[in-house]
């Protein structure tokens, strides 16, 4: 049945059972995103030893974390436009594929060879490339696949997978590291990838109208929460580049992923680190409380979307999205400066893990935001807005040490506690409702 025909159908006038075939997908794109940060974040636990193979310095280990994020920022903006022209089913395959073969390439690396560091730079740089592609890809997907209404809680399960897979890599990580040596870590995180890559291929579709699984009743109720006061037309286009970066909102929501993401990457790239050199903790110790930033984000994320949803209903996209962003936003700043200076290592771990729980609160808002300003061209917008956050990152993950050097590890703290300040002001400028003017679209190709 054709989606023109379906948006004139009246609420309720589609009956039968209603399947929840979006729901499955957003399960498997919620592996897909546990996967993505298993891959990125096993090189932080081995990090200590891979240097120690390759005699390598911490300012050099961040060169190497630095490359992952200088591959997946330049290719966020084309992995999204690739995915809204080739559909999120084939790009987001394709894409697991490649990161699961570099990241088993990263464990490739021969000890004592010349050149070691070079190899591991431009080896993360192509996972990097690679893995670009996962969230500008998963918003493609929500703008075809999930009404506006339902928008916040599942982009939420979507990004509860980055604390899932983030908050596995340490104990994992360092079990396989202990049992089996940190090569084997990496082999095993490619298998896993592949195998999931493999299956979403199978199960996932572009559109819902493609799917065979779905219901009449789901496609009309997916269609109606979509297609609501759209023109078909704008829906069939891209919009063009010289149309968003024209977008006021589009550059307040970047700078503030770039904010997002300079704080979230201490935790990803330096936060076992921290713990273990720092604060003194042993490895499984280390282990253990490297786990609840990432288990506070996966625990945020759906129930900020959860929020975000909620809010949006009773008072409005502005208070909905923007306001609650600039709130938790500011929350996580003010964890960070009393994290730094608690004295004892697990409630310090406690209390910075609370930072970054609030910090995934805004999560959702992100994304749902980005989906409904461009409509098709989702994964356009999104991707450009995510390679400000991995722009933040790259900066994080060598600037973070280089500040902790000279001035201690409280100054990096400090300095992401006043990004956080500057993020949630720039929610202020965003306005949910305003959908980038599409008057130079480019009709899409695919």
């Amino acid at each position: 049945m054709a989606t023109e025909t379906l948006r004139n159908f009246p609420a309720g006038t589609v009956t039968g059972l209603r399947s929840h075939v979006r729901w499955n997908l957003i399960f498997w794109l919620f592996l897909l995103s546990g996967v993505a940060f298993l891959d990125r974040v096993n090189i932080s636990i081995a990090g200590g030893s891979l240097a120690s193979a390759y005699h390598l310095s911490n300012v050099q280990l961040g060169w190497v974390f630095s490359a992952f994020l200088a591959g997946y920022a330049l290719f966020q903006t084309p992995g999204g436009r690739l995915a809204d022209r080739l559909g999120a089913r084939r790009v987001l395959a394709a894409g697991v594929i490649w990161w699961g073969v570099f990241t088993a390439l990263t464990a490739s690396v021969p000890a004592g060879i010349t050149g070691a560091l070079w190899l591991f730079v431009a080896a993360r740089f192509l996972l990097g490339a690679g893995e670009a592609v996962m969230y500008p890809a998963s918003n493609q997907f929500i703008s075809r696949w999930i009404p506006i209404q339902e928008r916040g809680i599942a982009n939420g399960w979507i990004f509860a997978g980055v604390g899932a897979g983030a908050g596995l890599s340490p104990p994992l990580i360092t079990y396989v590291m202990l049992h089996y040596g940190w090569r084997t870590s990496f082999w095993i995180c490619a298998v896993i990838g592949l195998i999931a890559g493999l299956v979403w291929f199978i199960v996932a579709r572009d559109t819902p109208e493609e799917h065979r699984g779905v219901s009449p009743s789901e496609l009309a109720y997916i269609s109606q929460g979509i297609f609501a006061g759209k023109s078909s037309a704008k829906d069939q286009t891209l919009i063009a580049w010289s149309s968003i970066l024209k977008s006021r909102d589009v550059w307040a929501i970047t700078f503030s992923y770039f904010s997002f993401g300079y704080v979230a990457w201490i935790f990803f790239s330096w936060f076992y680190l921290y713990l273990a050199q720092v604060r003194h903790l042993n490895l499984k110790a280390s282990a253990f409380y490297a786990m609840l930033p990432f288990l506070a984000m996966a625990a945020c994320c759906p129930l900020g979307g959860l929020i975000s949803d909620r809010l949006c209903q009773r008072w409005g996209a502005r208070i909905g999205r923007c306001y609650l962003a600039a709130v938790v936003i500011l929350m996580a700043g003010v964890f960070l400066v009393l994290g730094a200076e608690v004295e004892g290592a697990r409630l310090a771990s406690v209390v910075l893990a609370g930072g970054a729980g609030s910090l995934y609160l805004a999560q959702s808002s992100f994304w749902s935001v980005t989906a409904g300003l461009a409509g098709s061209s989702s994964g356009s917008v999104s991707g450009f807005m995510n390679m400000g956050a991995q722009i933040g990152g790259m900066v994080t993950a060598s600037l973070t040490p280089a500040i902790a050097s000279r001035f201690g590890w409280t100054a990096s703290f400090l300095v992401a506690a006043a990004l956080c300040l500057f993020g949630a002001l720039a929610w202020m400028i965003v306005d949910p409702e305003r959908a980038i003017d599409c008057n130079e679209p480019v009709v899409a190709e695919a």
